[in-house]
C-alpha cells in the first residue's frame, strides 16, 4: 500500500516508516518544502501527484518556520484540510492526537467515551484537531497516543527524558501514584500500521486509544524497569507528588504490553 506519512522523520514516523518497509510497503515522505502545511492549493497539488493510498498525519510544529499561529496551522488546519481530501478520494485517513486532550484535572483511565477537556496549548489543539477531522472525514481515524517508550536518547521520548534528567540532577524522581499512558515505539508502530489496514479495509473509523499501560504500571515501576532494562543507567527516587490515572482503555487496537516487555 502506497502510504503517505507526515512528520516521517520523526520519533514515531520514523518508526512506522520502518514497519511499513519491513511489510514491503511504498512509504512516501511528505515534502514540506514542496507543499507547506500553510499552502493548501500546494498542498492538494501534491497529493494529486501523490496519489496515496492512505495517509498517516504525525506531523507537529516541532521546529518553527516562522508561519503565523504555526502550531495551530498544523495541528488543527492542516489536519481537516488532509482529513477532507481524504474522504473525497476515498483515501485511508489516520490522524495522530494525543493523551494530552485530556488535562491533568480529568479522571482516568480513559476510554473512546471520554470527553477531551483540553482547551488550551498543545493539548487543546489536538483536541480541536480531533472534531474537525471527524466532522470533515467520518471514515477517519483518530488515534490518540501516549509517551513513547524508545531505546535510546536523541529524540522525544522517554528514554531521552530520564537521561537528561540524570544528567541535570544525577537522579530521576519518578511518582508511585501516577499510571501514564505509555508504550514502546515499535509497538505504537505496529498499532498504527495496523490501524491504517483496518481503516484502508473500512472495518474501522473514529477514535482509537494506543497505550501499552493498560495494566496500570506506576511511573515509578516504570523506571526502575527501564534502568535494569539499560544495566541500571537510571538512579530512581521515588515519591508521590503526581497523582494521575492516565491510562487509555481500548482493547480493541492490538498493541504490546509494557509490563510484558520489562518483566512487571
Amino acid at each position: 500500500m502506497r502510504t503517505l506519512i507526515t512528520g516521517s522523520r520523526g520519533t514515531v514516523g520514523s518508526a512506522l516508516a520502518k514497519a511499513l518497509l519491513a511489510r514491503g510497503d511504498e512509504v512516501i515522505g511528505w515534502d514540506r518544502a514542496v507543499a507547506p502545511p500553510h499552502d493548501p492549493g500546494a498542498c492538494d497539488a501534491y497529493l494529486r501527484e501523490v496519489q496515496p493510498e492512505a495517509v498517516v498525519h504525525l506531523a507537529v510544529a516541532s521546529s518553527g518556520t516562522g508561519v503565523e499561529n504555526e502550531g495551530r496551522v498544523v495541528s488543527v488546519d492542516w489536519s481537516e484540510r488532509l482529513a477532507r481530501y481524504c474522504a473525497h478520494a476515498g483515501t485511508a485517513f489516520v490522524f495522530t492526537s494525543t493523551v494530552m486532550v485530556f488535562t491533568d484535572d480529568a479522571k482516568g483511565p480513559f476510554t473512546i467515551e471520554s470527553e477531551p477537556d483540553a482547551t488550551e496549548g498543545y493539548g487543546g489543539e489536538k483536541a480541536e484537531a480531533e472534531r474537525r477531522v471527524l466532522a470533515s472525514n467520518p471514515d477517519a481515524v483518530v488515534a490518540r497516543l501516549g509517551w513513547q517508550v524508545g531505546e535510546k536518547p536523541g529524540s522525544n521520548n522517554m528514554i531521552d527524558f530520564l537521561t537528561n534528567a540524570m544528567k541535570k540532577d544525577g537522579v530521576v524522581k519518578a511518582s508511585r501514584k501516577w499510571k501514564p499512558a505509555t508504550s514502546f515505539l515499535s509497538d505504537t508502530a505496529e498499532a498504527l500500521a495496523w490501524l491504517r489496514d483496518e481503516a484502508g479495509a473500512g472495518r474501522f473509523r473514529g477514535v482509537a486509544m494506543v497505550d501499552g499501560n493498560r495494566a496500570g504500571h506506576s511511573f515509578y515501576d516504570i523506571v526502575r524497569a527501564l534502568s535494569a532494562k539499560h544495566g541500571g543507567a537510571f538512579a530512581v527516587e521515588a515519591n508521590d507528588s503526581f497523582v494521575c490515572d492516565q491510562r487509555m482503555l481500548d482493547e480493541r487496537v492490538p498493541v504490546g504490553q509494557v509490563g510484558e516487555r520489562l518483566g512487571l
